[in-house]
């Protein structure tokens, strides 16, 4: 799987990215995560952290760090929701203080993106609950880290939505054709980033 390069995009807080590079990143990140490919997706998010936030490279791995405590803490199903957000909240800290013309506040984006690991997690349990919740959370996250207005967060937020259920039906083991979902959920998230970076 590969990605086309669009050259020159930026995010509105200042950090330029590709949008295709970063689709093919988070998907082939996750995909490598699920199938407990570690090294290759410590390597993965690694690039995406570079690629995201401009970063630099020693800052990139120390941002996958709060990632994984976060992420260690909240899977299980009594999570410890405390040390989750902390780990979130440093974690955008870290990208807005040492972010390559980053300004976004790292207090709303974490505790926006925590509420978005909630929604989702339920969303994941039932995925024919109502989505509106989680495509709102999604654009409020969304206007605070790429500063975009609320238009072009919905849709950002809505295509992203459409992704996470693909992905949440491969790991659910409700998907009929897993590579398929795969490149659905790329293609998905490929025109939500170019959405926020147009």
């Amino acid at each position: 799987m590969s990605s086309t390069v669009v050259a020159g995009s930026e995010m509105a807080v200042g950090v330029r990215f590709d949008p295709d590079r970063l689709a093919y990143l988070e998907i082939a990140g996750l995909r490598a995560y699920y199938d407990h490919q570690w090294f290759r997706a410590f390597q993965l998010i690694i690039e995406l952290m570079h690629e995201q936030f401009g970063l630099s490279w020693l800052r990139s791995v120390q941002a996958p760090y709060y990632v994984v405590r976060a992420m260690l803490a909240w899977a299980p199903k009594d999570a410890d929701k405390r040390t989750t957000h902390r780990y979130i909240r440093k974690f955008y800290r870290l990208a807005a203080t040492y972010g390559r013309g980053a300004t976004f506040d790292p207090v709303q984006a974490g505790n926006r993106e925590y509420v978005y690991w909630d929604l989702h997690r339920k969303r994941g349990i039932d995925p024919n609950s109502d989505v509106e919740p989680y495509v709102e959370c999604l654009a409020s996250l969304h206007t605070v880290i790429f500063g975009v207005g609320l238009d072009e967060a919905r849709k950002s937020a809505v295509l992203r939505a459409q992704a996470t259920d693909f992905i949440d039906s491969i790991t659910g083991k409700r998907s009929l054709d897993v590579d398929g979902d795969w490149r659905k959920a790329e293609a998905r998230l490929r025109e939500a980033y170019r959405t926020v970076a147009a």
